[in-house]
């Protein structure tokens, strides 16, 4: 299971979307003020698109094919949680056309401290 995620993620970072390709230009080499972030990075069985490992931060992109899938993303983003991260997703559509306010949404994620995954008693 383990190599056919690897060999998945290489094939995700082969062929980015083009909002995948934008927003990585603006979170390699850590561009988004020092933070560092990977692309296409396993996390527990999943691959996410953009993960600061620092912060807890997955950011996820999606497409039209989402809407059909609601369900399984919010299942998928429950047990991300439950793995002590927090995912922002953002349309695909909003990273070409407004990608100073997905920056500053991710920058907000960023400065808050991740909640605890599991509740404290």
């Amino acid at each position: 299971m383990k190599r056919l995620n690897v060999d998945r993620a290489r094939g995700l970072r082969a062929g980015q979307t083009d909002a995948e390709q934008l927003l990585w230009y603006h979170l390699r080499n850590r561009r988004l003020q020092g933070w560092k972030f990977r692309r296409q990075h396993e996390v527990g069985p999943y691959i996410a698109d953009f993960v600061c490992s620092d912060a807890g931060l997955i950011v996820e992109l999606d497409g039209g094919q989402h809407g059909d899938q609601v369900i399984y993303d919010e299942r998928r983003t429950l047990e991300l949680q439950l793995m002590g991260y927090r995912a922002l997703r953002f349309w695909n559509n909003d990273v070409l056309k407004n990608m100073k306010s997905v920056l500053e949404v991710i920058l907000e994620a960023l400065a808050s401290p991740a909640p605890h995954p599991n509740p404290l008693p």
